[in-house]
């Protein structure tokens, strides 16, 4: 082409030029077109119907844990420890307080018949968007009760709450083929409620992987230690204590994690994930007190694999809800739907999920010692912190007089032993200090804490800079407390 533009002149050049531009632009044509094609086909698949009976028996699942859950608050009497005994909260909402009275008992009553209700599949949409709001209330009230499960039961039930989980194997369904067989929903359901749900749990393990990928982790810590104080478990105790068990299982914990969403996304590699995921879970359930973390992942496995397995492997279930409906069949799969509204929503909910767990990355310091951006990035066993040293002081300024607070007039036992550890929680404590002082006193004080702590096993160090005026820092996710 430049040849005969020096050859031939300038008509020629004319006539090359419109050549060049023309190409350009059926190149960018083609381009754009094809981006066009695979955001078209993308959004065919996402919104295609499919069998709605892996998602039910998740829906079962998922109601039955939170049902158990609450059976264990009330045997262990956490309901009384946590939510009535403790007269301050560090709330996640300012304005967010326990119910007065016997009302978190009556709360956590609703929470099991809710449960129930959701895992029944009966009056699906109001029981589901209402155990959601329960639940997450409950999280929301103490920062000291804050649990990488609970999030997640939370996220899940919201997920739960706007799809349509009660399209198969529910009293819902149940009771509309005996009102009207012939107009009974079908036993479908836009695909992407299930991928938003297995991406939700996929980005669970695909985070804790990547949080153990720092120096601690690596060399052991802080499993090496903790699996130490298993050393008189049966049978594995001696061989749990050795340092090679710590690394080792640190290392499979650390591939585990990183693979795992991977190999159940793949049908090929759906059986090998799904054995090693109920393992993993299972030596956890058995390795460290984590509540029922480990039993929600492996109910999570009915959302992986062809969403019509339960059909297969538990056909008894389908065949007696149609027995109970008269005999009626469960209608065929619609025809692919297109909606814009949801799959916009889907895709903005996963990108900021798949953002928030990186958010430590803007703030100073190490996120293990400082927990600024620790919650809900899924970074969990990370770290052990031991304290030698707390202590909270109040300083008047009209006087000078200084004066040490009893902690333990002000919290409990569980409060004090997560605030030691968090910077954020001691900014919290000590705004409330300052407020109940300047109510009192007329005057705001000046509240600085002594906190010596280990992190790992590592040197024992301040924490914060003794000499900062906690009261005056800001109160929030964001608030980061710089050490000395």
């Amino acid at each position: 082409m430049t040849t005969t533009t020096m050859t031939t002149g300038e008509g020629s050049t004319s006539t090359c030029t419109a050549s060049t531009r023309a190409s350009t632009s059926t190149s960018t044509s083609t381009a754009a077109g094809t981006g066009t094609d695979l955001a078209r086909r993308w959004a065919s698949y996402l919104s295609a119907e499919v069998d709605a009976a892996s998602l039910a028996v998740f829906r079962v699942g998922y109601g039955a844990l939170i049902a158990w859950e609450v059976v264990r608050y009330a045997l262990h009497d956490r309901i009384t420890r946590y939510y009535i005994e403790p007269s301050f909260f560090f709330s996640f909402v300012p304005f967010v307080r326990p119910w007065g009275g016997t009302g978190m008992y009556w709360h956590f009553a609703a929470l099991f018949v809710l449960a129930l209700l959701c895992a029944a599949g009966l009056f699906y949409r109001v029981s589901a968007a209402l155990l959601c709001a329960a639940l997450t209330y409950v999280f929301l009230l103490d920062k000291a009760q804050y649990l990488n499960h609970l999030y997640l039961l939370c996220l899940l039930g919201l997920l739960l709450a706007v799809a349509p989980a009660h399209r198969a194997l529910s009293l819902d369904l149940l009771r509309a083929r005996r009102a009207a067989p012939s107009s009974a929903p079908a036993e479908t359901t836009p695909r992407y409620y299930l991928f938003a749900l297995k991406v939700q749990i996929a980005i669970v393990y695909f985070y804790g992987g990547v949080a153990k990928l720092n120096g601690d982790w690596l060399r052991g810590q802080p499993l090496t230690m903790w699996l130490a104080d298993r050393a008189d478990a049966p049978l594995v105790g001696p061989l749990l204590a050795t340092p090679a068990a710590g690394l080792a299982l640190s290392y499979a914990g650390l591939l585990i994690d990183l693979s795992m969403g991977f190999l159940l996304f793949s049908r090929r590699t759906f059986p090998l994930g799904a054995a090693i995921a109920v393992a993993f879970n299972l030596s956890n359930a058995f390795l460290f007190k984590i509540g029922i973390f480990p039993y929600a992942m492996i109910a999570s496995l009915a959302l992986f694999g062809d969403p019509s397995w339960p059909r297969r492997r538990l056909p008894f279930l389908f065949r007696a809800a149609d027995r109970a409906a008269g005999g009626v069949p469960a209608p065929s799969p619609a025809a692919p739907r297109r909606r814009a509204l949801p799959l916009a929503l889907l895709h903005g909910y996963l990108l900021f999920h798949l953002a928030v767990p990186l958010r430590h990355w803007a703030y100073p310091g190490d996120v293990a010692w400082n927990e600024a951006g620790h919650r809900f990035s899924w970074r969990m066993k990370l770290r052990d912190k031991n304290v030698s040293e707390l202590d909270i002081h109040v300083l008047d300024p009209r006087t000078g007089v200084r004066e040490s607070l009893d902690l333990g007039e002000w919290l409990t036992d569980r409060q004090l032993g997560e605030m030691c550890t968090r910077p954020d929680m001691l900014v919290d404590f000590a705004r409330h200090v300052a407020d109940r002082w300047q109510e009192d006193f007329g005057v705001r004080p000046i509240v600085t804490a002594k906190v010596v702590a280990s992190l790992n096993g590592g040197p024992f160090r301040d924490l914060v800079d003794p000499t900062l005026d906690l009261a005056s820092r800001p109160r929030g996710l964001l608030a980061v407390v710089r050490p000395p």
